[in-house]
Protein backbone atom coordinates (compact mmCIF):
# COMPACT_ATOMS: atom_id res chain seq x y z
CA UNK A 1 0.00 0.00 0.00
CA UNK A 2 1.14 3.69 -0.72
CA UNK A 3 2.25 5.38 3.11
CA UNK A 4 1.03 8.51 3.53
CA UNK A 5 3.82 11.63 3.72
CA UNK A 6 4.10 13.49 7.61
CA UNK A 7 1.88 10.89 9.29
CA UNK A 8 -0.29 12.93 11.92
CA UNK A 9 0.41 11.12 15.00
CA UNK A 10 -3.44 12.53 15.68
CA UNK A 11 -4.83 10.96 13.25
CA UNK A 12 -6.77 8.03 15.19
CA UNK A 13 -8.63 10.25 17.23
CA UNK A 14 -8.98 12.76 14.53
CA UNK A 15 -10.60 10.21 12.17
CA UNK A 16 -12.50 7.77 14.83
CA UNK A 17 -14.24 10.83 16.41
CA UNK A 18 -17.96 10.01 17.42
CA UNK A 19 -17.98 6.74 16.39
CA UNK A 20 -20.06 4.31 17.91
CA UNK A 21 -18.37 1.27 16.57
CA UNK A 22 -15.40 -0.13 14.40
CA UNK A 23 -14.64 -3.82 13.65
CA UNK A 24 -11.49 -4.97 13.52
CA UNK A 25 -10.51 -1.75 15.44
CA UNK A 26 -7.76 -3.16 16.15
CA UNK A 27 -6.69 -3.94 12.63
CA UNK A 28 -7.65 -0.21 11.46
CA UNK A 29 -5.70 1.51 13.97
CA UNK A 30 -3.12 -0.30 13.28
CA UNK A 31 -3.16 0.64 9.51
CA UNK A 32 -4.12 4.15 10.36
CA UNK A 33 -1.22 4.62 12.91
CA UNK A 34 1.34 3.42 10.06
CA UNK A 35 0.49 5.48 7.76
CA UNK A 36 -1.25 2.97 5.11
CA UNK A 37 -3.54 4.65 2.71
CA UNK A 38 -6.81 3.41 3.00
CA UNK A 39 -9.51 3.70 0.18
CA UNK A 40 -12.73 4.02 2.26
CA UNK A 41 -16.45 3.92 0.93
CA UNK A 42 -19.65 5.60 1.91
CA UNK A 43 -22.25 4.45 -0.18
CA UNK A 44 -25.57 7.29 -0.40
CA UNK A 45 -28.79 5.94 -1.68
CA UNK A 46 -30.35 9.04 -3.58
CA UNK A 47 -33.97 8.31 -2.60
CA UNK A 48 -34.52 12.16 -1.88
CA UNK A 49 -33.45 15.13 -3.66
CA UNK A 50 -32.20 16.95 -0.15
CA UNK A 51 -29.70 16.28 2.30
CA UNK A 52 -30.05 17.27 5.80
CA UNK A 53 -27.98 17.53 8.72
CA UNK A 54 -28.35 13.58 9.66
CA UNK A 55 -26.87 12.61 5.93
CA UNK A 56 -23.75 14.90 7.14
CA UNK A 57 -22.79 13.09 10.21
CA UNK A 58 -20.96 9.93 8.07
CA UNK A 59 -20.18 12.20 5.29
CA UNK A 60 -18.22 14.55 7.76
CA UNK A 61 -16.61 10.89 8.86
CA UNK A 62 -15.45 10.62 4.84
CA UNK A 63 -14.14 13.94 5.26
CA UNK A 64 -11.68 13.33 8.10
CA UNK A 65 -10.32 9.92 6.48
CA UNK A 66 -9.74 12.83 3.13
CA UNK A 67 -7.87 15.35 4.89
CA UNK A 68 -5.81 12.58 6.47
CA UNK A 69 -4.19 11.28 3.02
CA UNK A 70 -7.09 8.38 2.46
CA UNK A 71 -8.78 7.42 -0.51
CA UNK A 72 -12.54 8.60 -0.28
CA UNK A 73 -14.56 6.51 -2.49
CA UNK A 74 -18.28 7.73 -2.58
CA UNK A 75 -20.48 5.40 -3.98
CA UNK A 76 -24.29 6.66 -5.91
CA UNK A 77 -26.56 3.60 -5.02
CA UNK A 78 -28.12 3.85 -8.26
CA UNK A 79 -29.66 0.45 -7.85
CA UNK A 80 -30.05 -0.14 -4.39
CA UNK A 81 -31.79 3.00 -3.88
CA UNK A 82 -34.42 1.39 -6.55
CA UNK A 83 -34.95 -1.66 -4.40
CA UNK A 84 -35.36 0.24 -1.01
CA UNK A 85 -33.39 -0.17 1.89
CA UNK A 86 -35.58 -1.63 4.72
CA UNK A 87 -33.17 -1.02 7.39
CA UNK A 88 -34.90 0.40 10.30
CA UNK A 89 -38.10 0.31 8.92
CA UNK A 90 -40.89 -2.51 10.18
CA UNK A 91 -42.26 -2.35 5.77
CA UNK A 92 -41.39 -2.49 2.56
CA UNK A 93 -40.28 0.72 1.00
CA UNK A 94 -41.57 1.94 -2.30
CA UNK A 95 -39.29 1.08 -5.34
CA UNK A 96 -38.55 4.35 -7.38
CA UNK A 97 -38.08 4.61 -11.14
CA UNK A 98 -34.57 5.67 -12.68
CA UNK A 99 -35.55 8.97 -13.19
CA UNK A 100 -36.37 9.29 -9.72
CA UNK A 101 -33.14 7.98 -8.67
CA UNK A 102 -30.77 9.84 -10.96
CA UNK A 103 -32.44 13.43 -10.29
CA UNK A 104 -31.70 13.13 -6.75
CA UNK A 105 -28.00 11.39 -6.90
CA UNK A 106 -27.13 14.85 -9.16
CA UNK A 107 -28.49 17.12 -6.10
CA UNK A 108 -26.71 14.38 -3.58
CA UNK A 109 -23.12 15.55 -5.15
CA UNK A 110 -24.08 18.54 -5.73
CA UNK A 111 -24.95 19.43 -1.88
CA UNK A 112 -22.03 16.58 -0.93
CA UNK A 113 -19.27 18.67 -2.42
CA UNK A 114 -20.40 21.52 0.75
CA UNK A 115 -18.55 19.07 2.57
CA UNK A 116 -15.98 16.89 0.84
CA UNK A 117 -12.98 17.81 -1.32
CA UNK A 118 -14.83 17.12 -4.98
CA UNK A 119 -10.97 16.98 -6.76
CA UNK A 120 -9.85 14.54 -3.84
CA UNK A 121 -13.17 12.22 -3.89
CA UNK A 122 -13.75 8.92 -6.38
CA UNK A 123 -17.18 8.40 -7.62
CA UNK A 124 -18.75 5.74 -8.27
CA UNK A 125 -22.20 5.02 -9.43
CA UNK A 126 -23.21 1.08 -9.05
CA UNK A 127 -24.45 0.75 -13.05
CA UNK A 128 -20.87 0.79 -13.86
CA UNK A 129 -20.88 -3.00 -12.58
CA UNK A 130 -24.58 -3.87 -12.16
CA UNK A 131 -25.68 -3.03 -15.64
CA UNK A 132 -22.84 -5.42 -16.77
CA UNK A 133 -24.18 -8.31 -14.11
CA UNK A 134 -25.84 -11.44 -15.61
CA UNK A 135 -27.51 -13.81 -14.13
CA UNK A 136 -25.43 -16.42 -13.53
CA UNK A 137 -23.30 -13.90 -12.08
CA UNK A 138 -26.21 -12.91 -10.21
CA UNK A 139 -26.92 -16.80 -8.86
CA UNK A 140 -23.26 -16.64 -7.82
CA UNK A 141 -23.54 -14.02 -5.60
CA UNK A 142 -26.47 -15.38 -3.96
CA UNK A 143 -24.91 -18.44 -3.36
CA UNK A 144 -22.52 -16.95 -0.83
CA UNK A 145 -24.62 -16.06 1.45
CA UNK A 146 -27.70 -18.32 3.28
CA UNK A 147 -31.24 -16.87 3.72
CA UNK A 148 -31.22 -18.38 8.00
CA UNK A 149 -28.54 -15.46 7.66
CA UNK A 150 -29.87 -13.32 6.10
CA UNK A 151 -32.70 -13.30 7.86
CA UNK A 152 -31.61 -12.93 11.26
CA UNK A 153 -31.53 -9.39 10.53
CA UNK A 154 -33.11 -7.35 12.91
CA UNK A 155 -36.07 -5.87 11.13
CA UNK A 156 -36.66 -9.28 8.99
CA UNK A 157 -36.69 -11.41 11.67
CA UNK A 158 -39.42 -8.84 13.39
CA UNK A 159 -41.44 -8.67 10.26
CA UNK A 160 -41.54 -12.55 9.78
CA UNK A 161 -42.80 -12.81 13.51
CA UNK A 162 -45.33 -10.65 12.49
CA UNK A 163 -46.29 -12.03 9.36
CA UNK A 164 -45.28 -8.62 7.47
CA UNK A 165 -44.44 -9.40 4.14
CA UNK A 166 -40.29 -9.64 3.31
CA UNK A 167 -39.82 -9.02 -0.33
CA UNK A 168 -37.35 -11.46 -2.27
CA UNK A 169 -35.89 -7.68 -3.58
CA UNK A 170 -35.25 -6.68 -0.29
CA UNK A 171 -33.00 -9.60 0.79
CA UNK A 172 -31.10 -8.89 -1.94
CA UNK A 173 -29.97 -5.00 -1.06
CA UNK A 174 -27.27 -5.97 1.47
CA UNK A 175 -25.67 -8.36 -1.26
CA UNK A 176 -25.73 -5.62 -3.67
CA UNK A 177 -24.37 -3.17 -0.93
CA UNK A 178 -21.65 -5.85 -0.35
CA UNK A 179 -20.45 -6.38 -4.07
CA UNK A 180 -19.99 -2.36 -4.34
CA UNK A 181 -17.12 -3.16 -1.49
CA UNK A 182 -15.48 -6.06 -3.74
CA UNK A 183 -16.11 -3.79 -7.11
CA UNK A 184 -14.12 -0.63 -4.97
CA UNK A 185 -11.87 -2.73 -3.11
CA UNK A 186 -13.15 -1.10 -0.19
CA UNK A 187 -10.25 -1.17 3.15
CA UNK A 188 -13.16 0.63 5.00
CA UNK A 189 -16.90 0.95 4.95
CA UNK A 190 -18.59 3.61 6.83
CA UNK A 191 -22.47 4.09 7.53
CA UNK A 192 -24.92 4.84 10.31
CA UNK A 193 -25.52 2.41 12.77
CA UNK A 194 -28.88 1.47 11.05
CA UNK A 195 -26.41 -0.21 7.98
CA UNK A 196 -24.25 -2.40 10.55
CA UNK A 197 -25.63 -5.43 9.23
CA UNK A 198 -25.06 -4.70 5.56
CA UNK A 199 -21.17 -3.57 6.41
CA UNK A 200 -20.52 -6.59 8.52
CA UNK A 201 -21.92 -8.68 5.16
CA UNK A 202 -19.41 -6.49 2.96
CA UNK A 203 -16.76 -8.45 5.10
CA UNK A 204 -18.36 -11.76 4.23
CA UNK A 205 -18.72 -11.14 0.73
CA UNK A 206 -15.50 -9.45 0.03
CA UNK A 207 -13.60 -12.74 1.63
CA UNK A 208 -15.94 -14.70 -0.62
CA UNK A 209 -14.64 -12.88 -3.74
CA UNK A 210 -11.08 -13.23 -2.21
CA UNK A 211 -10.76 -9.63 -0.99
CA UNK A 212 -9.57 -9.54 2.66
CA UNK A 213 -12.64 -8.37 4.85
CA UNK A 214 -12.68 -4.68 5.22
CA UNK A 215 -13.30 -2.41 8.27
CA UNK A 216 -16.19 -0.99 9.46
CA UNK A 217 -16.56 2.01 11.19
CA UNK A 218 -20.21 2.54 12.20
CA UNK A 219 -21.44 6.63 13.04
CA UNK A 220 -24.15 7.97 15.59
CA UNK A 221 -28.10 8.18 14.06
CA UNK A 222 -28.58 12.19 14.81
CA UNK A 223 -31.68 13.34 16.55
CA UNK A 224 -34.02 15.39 15.03
CA UNK A 225 -35.40 18.68 16.45
CA UNK A 226 -37.65 16.81 18.65
CA UNK A 227 -35.00 15.15 20.35
CA UNK A 228 -36.67 11.89 20.44
CA UNK A 229 -36.75 10.57 16.63
CA UNK A 230 -33.98 10.04 13.79
CA UNK A 231 -33.86 12.95 11.75
CA UNK A 232 -35.88 12.61 9.05
CA UNK A 233 -37.80 14.88 6.48
CA UNK A 234 -40.88 12.88 6.73
CA UNK A 235 -41.42 14.19 10.56
CA UNK A 236 -40.16 17.80 9.39
CA UNK A 237 -37.91 17.62 12.23
CA UNK A 238 -34.23 18.14 10.30
CA UNK A 239 -32.05 20.71 9.23
CA UNK A 240 -31.50 20.73 5.53
CA UNK A 241 -27.91 21.67 4.14
CA UNK A 242 -29.48 23.42 1.14
CA UNK A 243 -32.07 25.95 3.10
CA UNK A 244 -31.74 29.54 3.64
CA UNK A 245 -29.88 30.96 6.60
CA UNK A 246 -32.34 32.00 8.64
CA UNK A 247 -34.24 29.16 8.18
CA UNK A 248 -31.47 27.22 9.15
CA UNK A 249 -30.66 29.31 11.71
CA UNK A 250 -34.22 29.74 12.67
CA UNK A 251 -34.66 25.52 13.21
CA UNK A 252 -31.16 25.46 14.74
CA UNK A 253 -31.81 27.36 17.60
CA UNK A 254 -34.66 24.79 18.19
CA UNK A 255 -32.57 21.94 19.24
CA UNK A 256 -33.37 20.42 22.54
CA UNK A 257 -30.88 22.09 25.29
CA UNK A 258 -29.72 18.00 25.67
CA UNK A 259 -28.53 18.03 22.40
CA UNK A 260 -26.42 21.32 21.84
CA UNK A 261 -23.24 19.37 22.47
CA UNK A 262 -24.48 16.12 19.92
CA UNK A 263 -24.99 18.68 17.71
CA UNK A 264 -21.88 20.68 17.71
CA UNK A 265 -19.59 16.82 17.87
CA UNK A 266 -21.32 15.42 15.04
CA UNK A 267 -22.04 18.73 12.84
CA UNK A 268 -19.99 21.56 13.51
CA UNK A 269 -16.27 21.50 13.05
CA UNK A 270 -15.57 22.29 16.67
CA UNK A 271 -12.27 20.84 18.16
CA UNK A 272 -11.62 18.98 21.20
CA UNK A 273 -10.69 22.23 23.08
CA UNK A 274 -13.86 23.81 22.01
CA UNK A 275 -16.60 21.06 22.39
CA UNK A 276 -15.10 20.81 26.23
CA UNK A 277 -15.25 24.36 27.01
CA UNK A 278 -18.98 24.77 25.81
CA UNK A 279 -19.29 21.85 27.98
CA UNK A 280 -18.02 23.51 30.73
CA UNK A 281 -19.81 26.69 29.98
CA UNK A 282 -23.22 24.79 30.40
CA UNK A 283 -22.51 22.69 33.68
CA UNK A 284 -21.45 26.39 35.05
CA UNK A 285 -24.86 27.50 34.65
CA UNK A 286 -24.09 29.26 31.43
CA UNK A 287 -27.53 29.92 29.28
CA UNK A 288 -28.23 27.58 26.92
CA UNK A 289 -29.70 29.88 24.58
CA UNK A 290 -26.43 31.46 24.29
CA UNK A 291 -24.46 28.31 23.50
CA UNK A 292 -27.40 27.18 20.97
CA UNK A 293 -26.49 30.36 19.60
CA UNK A 294 -22.99 29.70 19.10
CA UNK A 295 -24.15 26.62 17.32
CA UNK A 296 -26.46 27.33 15.25
CA UNK A 297 -24.02 30.59 13.73
CA UNK A 298 -21.69 27.41 13.35
CA UNK A 299 -24.03 25.22 11.41
CA UNK A 300 -25.20 28.15 9.44
CA UNK A 301 -21.42 29.71 8.41
CA UNK A 302 -20.34 25.64 7.43
CA UNK A 303 -23.22 26.02 4.67
CA UNK A 304 -23.28 29.30 3.90
CA UNK A 305 -19.96 31.28 4.59
CA UNK A 306 -20.87 34.66 3.26
CA UNK A 307 -24.39 34.87 4.92
CA UNK A 308 -24.94 38.17 7.04
CA UNK A 309 -25.49 37.04 10.43
CA UNK A 310 -27.20 40.21 11.59
CA UNK A 311 -29.61 39.85 8.48
CA UNK A 312 -30.23 36.09 8.73
CA UNK A 313 -31.09 36.43 12.36
CA UNK A 314 -33.57 39.27 11.93
CA UNK A 315 -35.16 37.11 9.42
CA UNK A 316 -35.67 33.95 11.37
CA UNK A 317 -37.45 36.08 13.82
CA UNK A 318 -39.87 36.78 11.25
CA UNK A 319 -40.47 33.17 10.76
CA UNK A 320 -40.90 32.77 14.54
CA UNK A 321 -43.70 35.30 15.09
CA UNK A 322 -45.77 34.32 12.20
CA UNK A 323 -47.54 31.94 13.84
CA UNK A 324 -49.56 29.01 12.51
CA UNK A 325 -51.82 29.21 9.36
CA UNK A 326 -55.12 29.16 9.36
CA UNK A 327 -57.10 26.58 7.04
CA UNK A 328 -60.74 26.34 6.19
CA UNK A 329 -62.18 23.00 6.80
CA UNK A 330 -65.88 21.74 6.45
CA UNK A 331 -67.71 21.09 9.92
CA UNK A 332 -68.14 17.43 9.75
CA UNK A 333 -66.93 14.21 11.47
CA UNK A 334 -64.17 12.66 9.18
CA UNK A 335 -61.30 10.23 10.59
CA UNK A 336 -58.08 12.42 11.70
CA UNK A 337 -56.08 10.99 8.82
CA UNK A 338 -58.86 12.46 6.36
CA UNK A 339 -58.25 15.98 8.26
CA UNK A 340 -55.04 16.00 8.21
CA UNK A 341 -55.38 15.33 3.88
CA UNK A 342 -57.71 18.32 3.92
CA UNK A 343 -55.25 20.45 5.81
CA UNK A 344 -52.79 19.98 3.37
CA UNK A 345 -50.38 18.30 6.26
CA UNK A 346 -50.05 15.12 4.51
CA UNK A 347 -50.19 13.74 0.70
CA UNK A 348 -52.47 10.58 1.57
CA UNK A 349 -54.12 8.83 4.45
CA UNK A 350 -51.48 6.18 4.29
CA UNK A 351 -49.08 8.62 4.60
CA UNK A 352 -50.99 10.19 7.85
CA UNK A 353 -50.82 6.35 8.54
CA UNK A 354 -47.29 6.00 8.63
CA UNK A 355 -46.57 9.47 9.98
CA UNK A 356 -48.48 8.32 13.02
CA UNK A 357 -46.53 5.43 13.46
CA UNK A 358 -43.48 7.51 13.89
CA UNK A 359 -45.40 9.75 16.44
CA UNK A 360 -44.76 12.11 13.98
CA UNK A 361 -48.81 13.82 14.35
CA UNK A 362 -50.29 16.00 16.73
CA UNK A 363 -53.59 17.37 17.17
CA UNK A 364 -53.73 20.13 20.02
CA UNK A 365 -49.85 19.30 21.43
CA UNK A 366 -50.66 15.70 21.74
CA UNK A 367 -49.62 12.73 19.72
CA UNK A 368 -51.87 10.98 17.75
CA UNK A 369 -52.90 7.62 18.51
CA UNK A 370 -54.73 5.89 15.78
CA UNK A 371 -54.97 7.60 12.48
CA UNK A 372 -58.77 6.02 11.77
CA UNK A 373 -59.74 7.53 14.78
CA UNK A 374 -62.73 10.21 14.19
CA UNK A 375 -63.24 13.74 15.28
CA UNK A 376 -65.33 16.34 14.80
CA UNK A 377 -62.87 19.90 13.97
CA UNK A 378 -63.81 23.04 16.02
CA UNK A 379 -61.89 26.57 15.53
CA UNK A 380 -59.17 26.90 17.08
CA UNK A 381 -57.83 23.30 16.67
CA UNK A 382 -54.13 22.70 16.11
CA UNK A 383 -52.55 20.54 14.18
CA UNK A 384 -49.03 19.60 13.71
CA UNK A 385 -46.79 17.82 11.52
CA UNK A 386 -43.45 17.44 12.90
CA UNK A 387 -41.91 20.21 14.82
CA UNK A 388 -42.55 23.17 12.02
CA UNK A 389 -45.82 22.28 9.90
CA UNK A 390 -48.36 23.70 12.02
CA UNK A 391 -51.96 25.14 11.33
CA UNK A 392 -54.77 26.51 13.29
CA UNK A 393 -58.25 25.05 11.98
CA UNK A 394 -61.25 27.56 10.81
CA UNK A 395 -64.44 25.89 10.43
CA UNK A 396 -66.60 26.91 7.78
Amino acid sequence: MKKQQNLDHGAWEAVTSGAVEIVDRAHLKSRVERGDRLRVKLGLDPTKPDLHLGHTVPLRALRRYQQHGHQAVLIIGDWTARIGDPSGQNVTRPQLTKDDVDGAAQTYLDQAWKILDEAETEVRLQSEWFDKMRLEDVVQLTSRYTVARMLARDDFAKRTKEGRPVGMHELLYPLLQAYDSVAVKSDLELGGTDQTFNLLVGRDIQEAYGQPPQDIQTMPLLEGLDGIQKMSKSLDNYIGIAESPSVMYRKAMSVPDQLILRYLQLVTDVDSEQLAAEARALREGANPRDVKQRLAERIVRQFHPNAETTEYREESGGFKSAGPAAIDVGPAERTIAQLFLDAGLVASKNEARRLVGQKGLRVNGQPVRSADDKLIPIDDMVLQRGLHRVVRLKVR
